[in-house]
């Protein structure tokens, strides 16, 4: 596939969602985006790799991740004033879902650069969908603090009477069910899903009480995306 048919007279960011599990989970387009434009921005270049080799992407790949990101904003930014077109991507999903890309996209914007975000794969659609519980009011938390601010937050979410969204760690997820069931009561709803399109992805179902014996009796393993009912369901 011939590169450089994206118009070159200015430069241009593209968030391109990556698959969270299965490869074929990406779009044509994004393919197409990532063959053609000049430089691809990834948060593992050895990760990313993969994903490019599997569909015969040529394109130089630089390192853009959570611990280079403010140092890399303005040399960035300089090279899209100056006509080169980038591609933005994530290990996995959408960028500046809980991955570096909010603080490019927002600088692209005080400098008048186009940005554009392909939609895509992303964790939590369909861990909430799979879940049973209501898609018509949801708010996203992401991860929780690990320290400072925890506590707080989880006296939030309490109260919240949407459906929250949480993302955790496998070393995390029987820690913050029970934190969530301390603040909740244990007879709150929610659900758990793990390895999102992947060979092992299992959703797991049930209350907050239910939830922690079952992870108790089974090692969690992958990453975990939680949903929990609102207050008031």
């Amino acid at each position: 596939m011939a590169r450089h048919s994206i118009s070159c007279n200015v430069g241009k960011l593209y968030i391109i969602p990556t698959p969270v599990g299965n490869l074929e989970d990406i779009t044509l387009r994004a393919i197409r985006l990532l063959s053609e434009v000049d430089l691809i921005l990834a948060e593992d270049t050895r990760t990313s790799r993969v994903l490019l080799d599997h569909f015969s992407i040529k394109t130089p790949v630089q390192a853009y991740h959570l611990y280079n990101e403010h140092q890399k904003v303005a040399s960035v930014v300089n090279k899209l004033t100056n006509s080169v077109t980038m591609a933005l991507i994530s290990d996995a999903g959408t960028p500046a879902i809980s991955d570096p890309g909010f603080l490019l996209v927002r600088e692209c914007i005080r400098q008048g650069i186009e940005v554009e975000c392909l939609p895509g794969a992303t964790a939590f659609t369909p861990a909430l969908v799979d879940s049973g519980l209501s898609c018509e009011r949801f708010c996203f938390e992401g991860f929780l603090p690990t320290k400072k601010g925890r506590q707080t937050r989880l006296n939030s979410i309490a109260k919240e009477e949407r459906t929250t969204i949480l993302y955790e760690s496998p070393f995390r997820v029987i820690k913050t069910l029970t934190q969530l069931s301390e603040v909740c009561g244990d007879e709150r709803n929610a659900s758990v899903s793990r390895e999102i399109s992947k060979k092992f992805e299992h959703t797991q179902r049930g209350t907050l009480r239910e939830l922690i014996h079952y992870f108790t009796e089974n090692a969690p393993k992958g990453e975990f995306v939680i949903i929990l009912s609102g207050a008031k369901e």
